[in-house]
């Protein structure tokens, strides 16, 4: 108890070197946690997006040619049609899997009784609620059956359904009757809206394009599952050849990549993982040089506080203090500035990332395709805190304990000699 009054007393004899030290120490600790809780935040809101999506899949889109071609002009538009899907499923199977396509159709009227919503419908294969991962929340999503015979099924999300049955239980929808604009389609499923977009509902491929395009061979844009490509190299490689042999079946250059675009969420994956590996080490490198930079303070008050001392410690040992109690003494208050600056640090870190968690954490950027949150859960789990503070307080302890042990070998005379 006498030792730690005598720290206390000291401390507050110099009060400046203290609050000096302790800021160093809070500082490397606050900015360690804030900056590991923001690249977090960064890293899960990434993280979020790729997961809604399977990442061995690909999208293809039909685009606009930039290059001129056996008589053909740059520029021409160039529409994905079923020779493009037979080629897709035929001509690739040793890496394609399942193919399907996608279908847009206008913006029409969706109601039940005097309720109505205003939305365009999606066509698709029964392979894309896999591919977009799709949580069906009651019924069934399109199936083959429904593709093959064109059945006017209609897959609704949580919300749409809601507004169509004003108060009543979403889930008593399926197997009604809704009328779209002149047809009447058999609700079969509902799935859970997709809180980062605009959500549509789906039919079948077959059944969109015969009420929407049926005098059109437009398919609209092709999506796949793939296998047996792990490297960017092999992708880069099936890319090209995939592309080229399109690019033949609509009179484009082989090398024209602006007539075929093709959105391969594999490649995207393994780039988003590397860089997220990088952001990582970086903010890892960056907060260990804050931390630094508190040890190294930590560092400078301890010699300058030996310094200072020397008498003080001189007089200690000619009246028969042993250098084990100088050494102590040194080394605790060492630990005890730390250990108390540390804790503080730690404590507004996470209050931080917690501000940061309710605020950023909450708000959506448009990109213009779909929403997205900036930051997903932009914390740092406590074990990380804990051990950001026991190192600076272990470093602290060496950044005091070598002017402690210099302290305790100086001779009682040249102490005393000191100025």
């Amino acid at each position: 108890m006498e030792l730690l009054n005598e720290i206390w007393q000291t401390a507050r004899r110099n009060k400046l070197r203290t609050a000096l030290t302790g800021f160093a120490v809070a500082w490397g600790i606050f900015m360690l946690i804030v900056l590991l809780g923001a690249g977090n935040g960064l890293i899960n809101a990434t993280m979020k997006q790729n997961e809604q999506f399977l990442s061995n899949s690909m999208m293809v889109f039909g685009g606009q040619t930039s290059k001129a071609y056996q008589g053909l002009k740059e520029g021409r538009r160039i529409r994905l049609q079923t020779t493009d899907l037979d080629i897709t499923s035929t001509e690739f199977k040793e890496n394609i899997d399942y193919v399907g396509a996608q279908i847009v159709s206008v913006a029409t009227t969706i109601s039940l009784g005097q309720q109505y919503i205003s939305s365009s419908i999606i066509g698709v294969y029964p392979n894309h609620t896999k591919i977009d991962k799709i949580e069906m929340l009651h019924g069934r999503f399109v199936n083959e059956i429904d593709q093959k015979d064109k059945r006017k099924v209609i897959v609704l999300s949580n919300n749409h359904a809601k507004e169509l049955l004003g108060n009543e239980k979403y889930e008593t929808l399926l197997g009604k009757y809704v009328k779209v604009g002149q047809f009447a389609f058999q609700v079969i499923g509902i799935f859970k809206d997709d809180e980062n977009g605009s959500t549509y509902p789906y039919s079948s491929h077959s059944t969109i394009k015969s009420i929407y395009s049926a005098n059109s061979d437009n398919i609209g844009r092709i999506e796949f599952t793939f296998h047996g490509l792990p490297t960017e190299e092999d992708n880069e490689a099936f890319e090209k050849e995939y592309r080229q042999r399109l690019n033949a079946n609509h009179q484009a250059a082989p090398d024209d990549e602006n007539s075929i675009w093709l959105w391969n969420r594999y490649t995207q994956s393994m780039q988003m993982n590397m860089g997220m590996s990088i952001i990582r080490t970086a903010l890892w490198i960056i907060g260990l040089f804050t931390l630094l930079s508190g040890i190294v303070g930590v560092s400078n008050i301890m010699l300058i506080t030996v310094k200072e001392r020397t008498r003080e410690f001189g007089i200690r040992k000619a009246i028969g203090a042993k250098p084990w109690s100088v050494l102590r003494l040194i080394i605790i208050e060492s630990i005890i500035i730390t250990a108390i600056f540390g804790y503080i640090g730690m404590l507004l870190g996470v209050a931080a990332n917690q501000y940061m968690d309710a605020t950023l954490g909450h708000e959506e950027i448009d990109t213009g395709l779909f929403k997205a949150t900036m930051f997903v859960d932009p914390t740092v789990g406590i074990d990380v805190c804990i051990e950001a503070t026991a190192v600076i307080i272990i470093a602290g302890t060496i950044a005091g304990l070598i002017p402690a042990l210099k302290a305790a070998k100086i001779r009682p005379i040249e102490a005393l000699r000191a100025e």
